[in-house]
């Protein structure tokens, strides 16, 4: 049995204004031939199929299209849960049409265990995969607020919150498996921030559990588990050093921060013939498989001539890349942006964003005034406020972590919701 995981997939997308579909086309296209060639019986799409919960009709035309060309191919079956950009109403609303093309949908939490627990069939009709379909656990999913409660009172209850629904799950597939007589794998999926995970500056990833993210650790997922498909992380990596727990990553660079990163997907491979109940196991072999790059992208750092140097070697490789340019030399260049765009020429490249180091220094014991939102995150914006302010020192602490966790709220709210 082949199984195939991706995640953050962010269809619709823009990079500083630059919209994305021609990639978002040329990566799905990508995948079902992937799907073929591999002979993949199972997908598995680990969240944040969309990067907002009111995704674009072009956007929404991609996933369907995309949808239904894997029920015409060697796949059995796909399981989709949803992310935190996702809207769970949005992704939930179509999924009993979906079943008929062997697509399964989990959107949000399910008071049930069992309703997140799918057996997948092979083609005789034969039971031969249990997937924990586990969506994006949001605050209200697994904490229950209660006045007076500390901060450490609130990451311990969503540690135990998220520990407990994913122990409910498997025990759940463990018990069906116990019924079905045979050992049959348990795959799981998940889409949340775990201890060490590495991220890249720029690349859009949100905080979901403010304060308590460095606590989600390997060892509060069930041994039971055989494969853990994670989603949220956009950078390819292992879990606490496993084999068999793994973000996929992105399947396109999501920001300038991801342009020398490999993308791939993640190929799980179990033996088709499940052993008697109590055997042994048989441990997943898992491949990674690149994708290949569809719009490159470069950032460039360094004074004049080294930005001039690296932008005449991408041109003479007739570089069609979109550029990001760090200006770090000493020299104050005041038309920086007609100098770079000259040097550009009639290239194919194309600077997509400009940042002068140099300018924004001199200015910034007034603020900031060559600054604009996208030099700065959310927190830096609130600190601006509070510098404004004149909050003292010792009061910023918990006035930080309560913006956090107004945003989080604000950001996990479910537009689409009636």
């Amino acid at each position: 049995m082949n199984i195939l995981h991706t995640s953050d997939w962010h269809l619709g997308k823009t990079l500083y204004g630059k919209k994305r579909y021609e990639e978002f086309e040329a990566f799905l296209n990508w995948l079902v031939d992937t799907i073929t060639e591999q002979a993949i019986d199972v997908l598995l799409i680990a969240g944040d199929v969309f990067d907002t919960s009111a995704p674009s009709n072009r956007a929404q035309a991609l996933y369907y299209r995309f949808l239904c060309r894997v029920a015409t191919s060697t796949c059995r079956h796909v399981v989709v849960v949803a992310g935190n950009h996702d809207s769970p109403t949005f992704l939930n609303a179509p999924r009993e049409l979906l079943r008929a093309l062997d697509v399964h949908v989990i959107g949000s939490a399910c008071d049930n265990p069992a309703d997140e627990v799918l057996l997948l069939a092979d083609a005789r009709g034969e039971a031969e995969l249990l997937v924990c379909a586990v969506p994006y656990l949001r605050d209200r999913d697994i904490r229950v607020a209660e006045a007076g409660e500390s901060i450490e009172d609130k990451e311990r209850k969503l540690v135990d919150g998220i520990r407990n629904h994913y122990a409910e799950v498997v025990a759940e597939a463990e018990r069906q498996r116990t019924e079905l007589g045979r050992h049959i794998p348990i795959v799981a999926l998940g889409h949340l921030f775990t201890a060490g995970g590495k991220t890249e500056e720029g690349d859009g990833v949100r905080e979901l559990y403010v304060g308590s993210l460095a606590h989600v650790t390997a060892s509060l997922f069930p041994d039971a588990i055989d494969y853990l498909a994670l989603g949220h992380l956009h950078v390819p990596q292992k879990v606490g050093g496993s084999e068999l727990m793994r973000y996929s990553g992105s399947p396109i660079a999501m920001g300038f921060g991801e342009a020398k990163q490999q993308k791939s997907v993640c190929k799980i491979v179990f033996d088709r013939t499940p052993g008697a109940a109590g055997t042994e196991r048989q441990a997943a072999a898992v491949q990674l498989i690149n994708v290949p790059v569809i719009q490159p992208l470069e950032r460039i750092k360094g004074n004049w001539e080294q930005l001039q140097a690296r932008l005449l070697e991408l041109a003479v490789l007739e570089s069609s890349a979109w550029v990001e340019i760090i200006y770090e030399g000493e020299a104050v260049i005041s038309d920086l942006r007609e100098q770079l765009d000259a040097a550009v020429g009639s290239s194919a490249m194309e600077i997509i964003r400009v940042k002068n180091s140099r300018i924004v220094e001199r200015v910034l014991a007034q603020r900031g005034a060559d600054e604009t939102l996208d030099d700065l995150d959310m927190n830096d914006v609130f600190a601006r406020c509070l510098d404004a302010h004149e909050v003292p020192q010792e009061q910023r602490a918990e006035l930080l972590h309560a913006y956090q966790e107004t945003v989080v709220s604000l950001q996990h709210d479910d537009t689409r919701a009636e």
